[in-house]
């Protein structure tokens, strides 16, 4: 695992274009090195790297299509997403097996280290104080809240986060000795970090494409917690029965974020839920001994992080769109009641839901608990379930999800493409008012829908 990054100059990253990889290449990119790497399609992660860029330095190559032969031959490091172990297990085995790229003057060859994004966040991690935010929901809309905080106060830390902020990066260079970073718990990832402070949200079902059940996920989630050193905190609601079990007799100490909450603080994000991510940043803040009247001014200033309750713009016809990365049954219920705290149903308002499902696994396993996420909509439009990992066994689909929908509330309808829900919904905008709301929601591919209408309805 030890690495002296100081000593490297050369990076390329496979599959540069996730969310979270993306940021260690911004990372090393403003340390000074040289950045290149390769995803297997286009978007707007990999646009957003190509235009950074430093006097004097080369901007970020990237090359679309997954291949051994896109690594330089002058790689000193080789970083790759997990996710290359489902997509292209060929090239994983390569990489892991410590390629040689090129030879030294006396013809030997050289083997260039390989690590994984999660084991980078362990290198970075060791030598910070750091600030891990796990936790299955809220995990984003926390670190940057807390990110908000350290940053107006000053404390100038170094930002990881698994998504983008509102000026489009996902990585803030700090001079600092604190490290914030959003801390998955897919695949048990979060295990590499080295956490001074640990924020646990919430603990529920998810990711079980990998976990066996709650329990499961809940031993991911203990064995995090008992990283934490004596001297360490860990954030969380001590009372949830989930957490309870993995905090049992750990080192640290808990600390209750539920002391911070404060129900008429004014976020601009709607939803209990952001309050309560509120509430563990400025847990946070408070035991780097920043005060809860400056953490909850620096609080009501935070403008969101991307595709968290994104407005996206006004459609010609009056209709307002936005864009949000719930996937989960909590998650999508959350979201929607912040909908409708801002735009009531009692006031005229409609609310159309186009969603796109994230795995099979996860769409047939939580089937019922996403058949009752969506009372508080008019309409649910239904696009086929982004696979992204996994291999459709048949089992499941977006009619078989609309089925179980409208057994609740018979206002959801399944299409077969992209195109189809598109077209359906040119029709269906022009002859509505402009007291609408139309949500692209899911954390695969829906927000094409609203790019769709925004070049077609405005």
């Amino acid at each position: 695992m030890d690495l002296d990054l100081s000593k490297i100059k050369n990076v390329h990253f496979i599959g540069i274009g996730g969310i979270g990889i993306s940021a260690i290449a911004r990372m090393m990119f403003h340390e000074g090195k040289v950045v290149t790497g390769q995803d297997m399609q286009e978007g707007e992660i990999v646009d957003e790297l190509r235009k950074i860029n430093l006097p004097m330095q080369p901007g970020i190559d990237i090359k679309i299509g997954q291949s051994y032969e896109n690594i330089p031959k002058d790689t000193d490091l080789i970083v790759y997403t997990i996710a290359i172990d489902t997509y292209d297990p060929e090239l994983a085995k390569k990489i892991k097996e410590h390629p040689v790229l090129h030879k030294n003057e006396d013809g030997q060859g050289t083997e260039i280290p390989v690590r994984s994004y999660p084991q980078m966040l362990g290198i970075i991690s060791k030598d910070k104080y750091t600030i891990a935010v796990s936790g299955t929901h809220g995990k984003t809309t926390t670190t940057g809240m807390i990110s908000q905080i350290l940053i107006d106060t000053d404390k100038d830390p170094t930002v990881i986060i698994g998504s983008l902020l509102k000026n489009k990066t996902n990585f803030i260079a700090g001079k600092s000795k604190y490290l914030v970073v959003e801390a998955c718990e897919y695949r048990r990832s979060f295990l590499n970090i080295n956490p001074k402070i640990l924020v646990i949200t919430n603990i529920d079902n998810d990711h079980l494409d990998y976990y066996k059940d709650i329990e499961d996920i809940k031993s991911a989630f203990r064995e995090m917690a008992m990283k934490v050193p004596e001297d360490g905190y860990v954030v969380c609601n001590p009372t949830d029965e989930n957490i309870a079990d993995v905090i049992k007799d750990i080192k640290a100490k808990i600390i209750n974020w539920q002391d911070y909450y404060d129900e008429n603080l004014k976020l601009k994000m709607p939803g209990i839920h952001n309050k309560k991510d509120a509430a563990a940043a400025m847990a946070v803040a408070t035991i780097l001994n920043i005060s809860q009247s400056y953490s909850e001014k620096y609080l009501e200033e935070f403008p969101g992080t991307w595709k968290r309750f994104e407005f996206r713009g006004a459609l010609s016809q009056g209709s307002l769109l936005y864009d949000d990365y719930a996937h989960h049954p909590t998650e999508i219920k959350a979201t929607l009641e912040g909908f409708r705290e801002l735009y009531p149903k009692e006031n005229g308002w409609m609310l159309t839901v186009i969603f796109q499902p994230h795995l099979f696994s996860r769409t047939k396993l939580l089937l019922n608990d996403f058949a009752q996420s969506f009372s508080d909509t008019d309409e649910v439009l239904l696009l086929p379930i982004y696979y992204a990992r996994e291999v459709n066994d048949g089992s499941i689909s977006s009619e078989i999800l609309a089925r179980e929908i409208n057994k609740y509330t018979g206002n959801a309808k399944a299409f077969k493409d992209f195109q189809s829900a598109e077209l359906f919904l040119k029709d269906k905008l022009l002859n509505m008012n402009n007291r609408n709301v139309i949500v692209t929601m899911g954390a695969g591919e829906a927000s094409k829908v609203g790019d769709f209408l925004l070049k077609n309805m405005v």
